[in-house]
């Protein structure tokens, strides 16, 4: 298990240094500069500004120099941002992200896993269609439409829920957290009961049933840990899809994660801000996808056993 560890974690290095370089010569040729606004600076303040930010060098310089603080996890000065490091920007708005998106994560695996169960173990009935047409509902809707319904609904007409805002109490969670959760649910419902299903036409399946054994104990002890093989491959999606979901959804609710800093970076052309989102992201997909690979390995042993017949 170790070495295919490591094995994974050295295959992403690659695509890591991939990202920064793409990410870095991308965000240089959109039109504008960090420094450009409404009120034109004078040639020497500016000269003296790309100067302070070693925007005056040659791109090439200037990558490997980037580099070289990449290296050093450090991301540099935020340039609208006066007197704050990116890494300072990130420290503050991750924690709020990392609420909102793990509850989200959590929420809508605990959900969708429930509901796909019940899905498939109630096949071709009511509830089945029932519950399926909401988890088609739940991925058609996109979180861009659904967010302004739940504000208009909850927060406007009933005055249950703050329509945006943020402070650390639940009532300020729990919008975002169902936006952003509400498609995952609705992914998972839809891949447990597809995968539940054929486990439960399996031959150990029948064989469990003729000796007995009553349903729940079925369900529990040899259906449930095969049939979650697909959810658990689908974590790493998953957790890129909330993540991007995330921009958008601190943007409408006025949330301060780093989703906001993003866009604001964007807008106002902080190359070092929005490098530094990009990469810190990344580096979380990578990360994530690696543990989602080992906890794929140790559910399904036949992973372990085709990386040992390789080598």
């Amino acid at each position: 298990m170790l070495r295919y560890a490591i094995e994974r974690l050295l295959t992403a290095i690659p695509t890591l240094l991939l990202l920064i370089t793409l990410a870095f010569f991308l965000i240089r040729l959109a039109p504008g500069g960090p420094f450009d606004s409404e009120r034109v600076l004078s040639p020497e303040i500016e000269q003296n500004l790309n100067q302070l930010y070693h925007l005056d060098e040659s791109l090439p310089v200037q990558y490997f120099r980037y580099m070289g603080q990449i290296l050093r996890l450090d991301f540099g000065p935020s340039f609208q941002y006066r007197d704050w490091t990116v890494n300072q920007l990130i420290m503050q708005g991750f924690p709020v992200s990392l609420t909102i998106g793990g509850f989200a994560l959590l929420g809508g695996l605990i959900l969708g896993v429930l509901i796909g169960l019940l899905a498939a173990l109630r096949q071709n009935t009511w509830p089945d269609y029932t519950l399926m047409s909401l988890a088609m509902a739940g991925l058609s809707i996109p979180a861009f439409v659904l967010a302004p319904l739940l504000v208009l609904l909850f927060a406007v007409k009933f005055g249950w829920l703050p329509a945006g805002g943020w402070e650390w109490h639940w009532q300020y969670m729990l919008l975002p957290i169902i936006t952003l959760g509400m498609p995952l649910v609705a992914y998972v419902a839809r891949l447990t009961r597809a995968s539940m299903i054929e486990v439960m036409r399996s031959a150990f399946i029948r064989t469990a049933r003729a000796k007995g054994l009553p349903m729940w104990l079925i369900v529990l002890r040899h259906a449930l840990k095969p049939s979650l093989l697909p959810v658990v491959s689908y974590l790493g999606p998953a957790a890129a899809a909330i993540i991007a979901g995330s921009v958008v959804i601190e943007k409408i609710f006025t949330v301060p994660g780093l989703g906001t800093y993003f866009v604001q970076g964007a807008l106002n052309r902080d190359y070092t801000l929005v490098l530094g989102v990009v990469i810190f992201y990344g580096m979380l997909i990578i990360l994530f996808n690696l543990l989602v690979d080992l906890l794929y390995a140790w559910m399904d042993p036949q992973i372990r056993l085709n990386n040992r017949i390789r080598h």
